[in-house]
């Protein structure tokens, strides 16, 4: 799998990664340096946490599409904000709004540093 080489691109690629069942496909995506809200109110750092929570999302069966409401970028940093869910055929498993801080690599790609899974949502308080 390519890593994407725009912010723009790093939903359509972190979507398409989870779609691979391949949780080594979706660790490449993030910088573990980062942080990550699996859920609200639950804010958690550091590798092996990081692994756990992407781990927990894997195991909701189904598709996920992510659709970018917008990417701003300035230099090596930018923030998306975006609309994802996994559903199985007709039956949405996850539905929610996300907030993502991306971060260029010194390679050109682009990896998530902040994953607030949920940060777009009025109820939300981490």
């Amino acid at each position: 799998m390519h890593l994407p080489k725009k912010a723009e691109d790093v939903h359509a690629a972190l979507a398409a990664a989870f779609n691979t069942g391949d949780i080594n496909q979706v660790f490449t995506i993030y910088d573990y340096n980062g942080i990550i809200v699996p859920e609200p109110g639950k804010v958690v750092s550091g590798k092996q946490q990081f692994e756990e929570a992407v781990k927990a999302i894997m195991a909701v069966k189904g598709t996920m599409e992510i659709k970018t409401v917008y990417c701003l970028q300035t230099g090596d940093v930018a923030v998306g904000r975006s609309e994802w869910n996994i559903t199985d055929g007709d039956e949405v498993k996850v539905s929610a709004k996300g907030i993502e801080v991306m971060r260029r690599q010194a390679d050109g790609s682009w990896k998530v540093v902040i994953d607030h899974a949920f940060g777009a949502l009025d109820t939300l308080k981490a």
